[in-house]
């Protein structure tokens, strides 16, 4: 593991605090190609230490990463989708507006599991679980994406087979609570996740059975929102529990989410930690909303009617205001879940 204690001469002629700062500020996007001018630079990039360096000196950069319906080559609008859905990982950069793809996973190169759940890790990608694609079986598959490198890389198994589950993420930790088994009973059971060991732990159960709950982390806490057991499919329930990451402990929040409503990728957070629904929001995205919170402010897509075209904004986190987007056609599509990567 590099130490930057240990570094000598980055760039030839500069002191290295000097060369570190420079590095520290190169963008993202540039990571792939610095990482090939020399082993100390790569080693440099891809090390957790510069990544905490670079986020406590505020030159990472807050991305949407986007599991995105792809457009079809022989259905260039998206109006009529031929054949069955494939997804691949959007990102979108708030600040300088560019959309671009991450390559596909070498194991699913034809489309992401269906219903997999993304969250982030220290600046790198992660995807958990979901559907195969052509069987419809469901996978305990675990994908980390490195965006230094731009490679993917196969993590341990998740230790039960759940679909629609709770995920979140906090200093490294990937939390994932809830959700089915294959025989379509519903989970309180959570398990911790760490990244850079590449390990499972179990955490202590939630207090019921959540299928498609949402996840989400608020400040130090991880929260798992409605869902619904298994002898009641669909109903979705009005209560939501949170775990103290530094405890582990779950605690209990009855009437914290509207009864009957589905949780999924829809959940925000307002003021004293209160939940809404972003589909309540604007009738421009009253189907298919998902959200996706990116510090100053939050992306938000969706649509006005089943069926209806996607629309794509930036909310502003102080005014509630939003800003339409301009999306590229082949980035149009429907967005079925996302989160932010701060990279």
């Amino acid at each position: 593991m590099v130490s930057i204690e240990s570094l000598s001469e980055l760039i030839p002629g500069l002191p290295e605090e000097i060369g570190l700062e420079c590095l520290t500020r190169f963008h993202y996007s540039t990571h792939p190609i610095a990482a090939g001018v020399c082993r100390q630079w790569q080693e440099l990039l891809q090390s957790r230490e510069l990544y905490y360096h670079r986020k406590q000196t505020g030159y990472t950069q807050k991305a949407a990463c986007l599991v995105q319906l792809l457009k079809s080559g022989t259905d260039p609008d998206g109006s009529k989708p031929v054949g069955p859905p494939r997804y691949g990982i959007t990102v979108f950069d708030p600040v300088s507006g560019i959309w671009d793809r991450v390559n596909p996973v070498p194991k699913y190169p034809d489309g992401l599991p269906l219903f997999c759940q993304i969250t982030s890790s220290e600046g790198k990608l992660v995807v958990m679980g979901g559907w195969d694609p052509t069987s419809y079986d469901p996978v305990r598959d675990v994908f980390v994406y490195e965006f230094t490198t731009q490679r993917w890389r196969q993590g341990k198994q998740m230790p039960e087979t759940r679909s629609f589950f709770a995920a979140g993420e906090l200093d490294g930790r990937v939390i994932v609570a809830g959700g089915h088994d294959e025989n379509k009973n519903a989970l309180s059971s959570a398990w911790e996740y760490d990244v850079s060991r590449d390990e499972w732990t179990e955490l202590t159960r939630m207090s019921q059975e959540r299928d498609e709950c949402q996840g989400m982390v608020i400040g130090s806490e991880f929260w798992a929102v409605s869902g619904y057991r298994t002898d009641s499919q669909g109903g979705f329930d009005g209560s939501a529990e949170f775990m103290d990451l530094e405890t582990g402990q779950w605690s209990r929040v009855d009437e914290a989410w509207k009864a009957s409503q589905c949780p999924r990728s829809s959940v925000g957070v307002g003021k004293e930690k209160k939940l809404f629904c972003w589909a309540d929001c604007d009738s421009a995205i009253r189907v298919g909303v998902c959200a996706v919170p990116l510090g100053e402010c939050t992306f938000v897509s969706g649509s006005a009617y089943q069926g209806g075209p996607q629309g794509f904004f930036l909310v502003d986190e102080q005014s509630g205001k939003f800003r339409s987007i301009d999306v590229p056609v082949e980035f149009s599509g429907f967005v079925q879940s996302g989160c932010c990567v701060d990279i």
